[in-house]
């Protein structure tokens, strides 16, 4: 079998590191040594362990891709860059015909989808790469389906808290608000307590200093309005290997359905835990 061919793009980012460091490490993958960063990177490649990456700014992509596509042969692509360039980089994805997973959360969710599914490719498209919370997700999709109101009349406190660095808003926290409003519950995304602090959050929250810099914790709190039933979920994660896994996961999958000559389409998580 020959391994899939992918590039990284958001490096120097945290996550796209991580992510590349898993690919190089794995025989199934072969990472394509070049990735889109941002225009405010001042380094012309980045060294990851013993591979050099060719760092691509917004100005030259086309050029680069082109040159990528001779030397390379066809990839995919993974999106692991900043929330303001969401969009702006599906639409150089399908223009270039490079099928892509999408793991940077933020942009304009809807275009995004339409951006593929009107264009020739195919891609993943997930606020959470994490397969287990993508689960349990699902499992709160299907309670918000089968039991519509089920907790009409309780209040709701959403909390989520990410490192410093993290721009926006949790996109998993996001897509629980859908859920708890068709359960009932009249909550918005402004109303998500997002805590950015290193101080507050190994003060208050308890999150290990060692994950300051990478982190992912969540507490859904339902309670009723006379205070005496209390309902609580929460997951938390240290660490980003979970989203790197489940993005190797999520490669493989769409490996497969370009192969079966998949276009237009735009698939998520839940499809990836359905065919994997």
């Amino acid at each position: 079998m020959n391994p899939i061919k992918a590039m990284v793009n958001g490096i120097p980012g945290n996550m796209a590191v991580s992510l590349a460091k898993h690919i190089l490490a794995d025989d199934r993958f072969e990472l394509v040594p070049a990735a889109l960063t941002g225009p405010e990177i001042q380094e012309n490649e980045y060294q990851i362990e013993e591979t050099r990456v060719q760092l691509v700014r917004p100005d030259t992509r086309a050029q680069a891709i082109d040159d990528l596509k001779k030397r390379h042969g066809e990839f995919l692509s993974t999106d692991y860059t900043h929330p303001s360039s969401v969009n702006d980089n599906a639409a150089f994805y399908c223009q270039n015909k490079l099928p892509f997973v999408m793991g940077t959360t933020g942009g304009d969710r809807v275009l995004l989808r339409d951006t593929v599914v009107s264009s020739s490719i195919a891609a993943v498209i997930a606020p959470n790469m994490a397969k287990q919370i993508v689960g349990f997700q699902a499992m709160m999709e299907y309670a918000a389906s089968t039991f519509p109101d089920l907790f009409k009349g309780y209040l709701l406190e959403i909390k989520e808290s990410h490192q410093k660095g993290k721009a926006d808003t949790s996109g998993t926290a996001k897509a629980m608000v859908g859920y708890f409003n068709k359960l009932g519950i009249p909550f918005s995304e402004e109303n998500i307590m997002k805590e950015r602090d290193p101080a507050t959050q190994t003060s208050q929250w308890g999150i290990p200093e060692t994950y300051l810099a990478g982190h992912g914790w969540h507490t859904y709190t339902l309670v009723s309005q006379d205070e005496t039933v209390k309902f609580e979920f929460t997951h938390n994660v240290n660490g980003r290997d979970i989203y790197a896994k489940g993005t190797l996961d999520a490669l493989i999958f769409l490996n497969e359905k370009v192969n079966q000559g998949a276009k237009g389409t735009a698939y998520t998580m839940i499809d990836v835990l359905k065919g994997i």
